[in-house]
């Protein structure tokens, strides 16, 4: 009898732990094609922006105002989590997605263009937020490492063909068409979405401190548990920045072909890393993925800023996707680890608002620093932005020690 009881808890168990549910493949499938359509125009705004008459500075904002607008909407949507519930975050994020892309090919002007990315990044600051904490709550809590992984994964792989594909069709079809594409893989997010069965936000009652009686906490911006690795991923993502919106106009004025491979080989190499990265950090913690992850990316800032041929940017592109392929799970898993179960949506919006931030300050900071020094110098201060986040992750372990 005791055995059957111990092989039915044992069972009971295996269910607990188990990952990949119905919902959770779901979530994936939606994060691939959202980020396929979104993959899809990060190296083709700048060309667009371009044919409108723009050059690097412009381009910068244009690409930065994305990112901020997403920042900025980032804490509503975390809150909106717990009070409106994750299905009509999530849904309301895509569906703000999919009308902003399929507007794009209509713009013709730079102004427009501004309007239409404020909008985009307002649905996608919704979108990722939620699918972060969908999968979040998706996820056993002792294989969390693993599970976001797998669901970065997910991104990964439209970013494998993202880029390239993106590249490829500007060529080949208008941009307005180019657009169109990149809004249906939205709405076929939106659908899958929609076929997800949600978990409702805790909401939290705090005592009154006179009355003993409950209150609703009053709104905040961000997560203090998650600042530590959020901070750390804004100085990672400002590189970022530099990559996405100028490696294609670097390499084009070097003359060096193969833009579309760095792309397809840095996520090749970002995807390997999510099969063992957050199993390592699940087992070890984030100090054994953090520094390995910072230094493969220094030392490929350091190679794009040398750029002498297609086999440097190759290696660049390997050295790149293992690298942040290796801390950015590490990162977020660790954002949400502390967080109270009700703060969960406010943690993994306080860890996006600061990779957000990191590059649309990359983008807009790098298109003053290109016209000035040139691209090259942009990878130098990428590398400089690396370092920093070594020191700082250093100082974080030291005082944890002390403490």
């Amino acid at each position: 009898m005791s055995q059957q009881i111990a092989k039915k808890s044992a069972q009971q168990e295996n269910v607990k732990e188990k990952i990949w549910t119905k919902d959770f493949v779901l979530i994936c499938l939606a994060n691939f094609f959202i980020f396929l359509g979104f993959q899809m125009t990060l190296p083709t705004i700048p060309l667009f922006v371009e044919k409108l008459g723009g050059n690097d500075q412009m381009i910068g904002f244009v690409v930065g105002i994305f990112t901020f607008s997403a920042l900025l909407l980032r804490p509503f949507a975390g809150h909106a989590l717990e009070s409106k519930g994750r299905g009509f975050v999530y849904l309301t994020g895509l569906a703000i997605f999919v009308l902003s892309v399929a507007t794009y090919g209509f713009a013709t002007g730079i102004i427009f263009l501004l309007v239409l990315r404020i909008i985009q990044g307002a649905g996608w600051g919704f979108s990722t937020t939620a699918s972060g904490t969908i999968a979040t709550d998706l996820i056993p809590p002792k294989r969390r490492g693993e599970g976001m992984g797998f669901y970065g994964l997910s991104g990964n792989i439209a970013m494998a063909f993202g880029p390239s594909l993106g590249l490829a069709l500007v060529g080949t079809i208008s941009f307005k068409q180019l657009f169109f594409i990149c809004a249906a893989l939205g709405l076929t997010a939106l659908l899958l979405a929609a076929n997800i069965k949600y978990k409702k936000g805790e909401k939290p009652i705090h005592p009154h401190p006179a009355t003993g009686t409950g209150t609703k906490k009053r709104p905040d911006f961000f997560e203090k548990t998650a600042l530590p690795p959020s901070l750390l991923i804004f100085f990672s993502t400002v590189t970022f920045g530099g990559i996405a919106t100028f490696l294609p106009l670097y390499t084009t004025q070097k003359d060096i072909p193969g833009i579309q491979w760095y792309f397809l080989l840095y996520a090749i190499a970002l995807m390997l890393t999510r099969t063992f990265a957050g199993q390592i950090y699940d087992r070890k913690g984030h100090k054994a993925v953090y520094i390995p992850g910072t230094v493969l990316i220094m030392i490929a800032m350091l190679l794009l800023m040398w750029l002498p041929n297609s086999l440097i940017l190759y290696t660049a592109a390997i050295l790149y996707g293992l690298g942040f392929g290796t801390i950015q799970p590490a990162l977020q898993a660790w954002s949400v680890a502390q967080a109270p179960p009700h703060r969960k949506g406010m943690a993994n919006a306080t860890f996006f608002s600061f990779f957000d931030l990191g590059i649309g300050i990359g983008a807009m900071l790098f298109g003053l620093i290109s016209q000035q020094f040139g691209y090259d110098s942009i990878y130098l201060t990428s590398a400089i932005s690396v370092m920093i986040s070594i020191l700082l992750y250093l100082i974080m372990i030291t005082k944890k020690r002390e403490a």
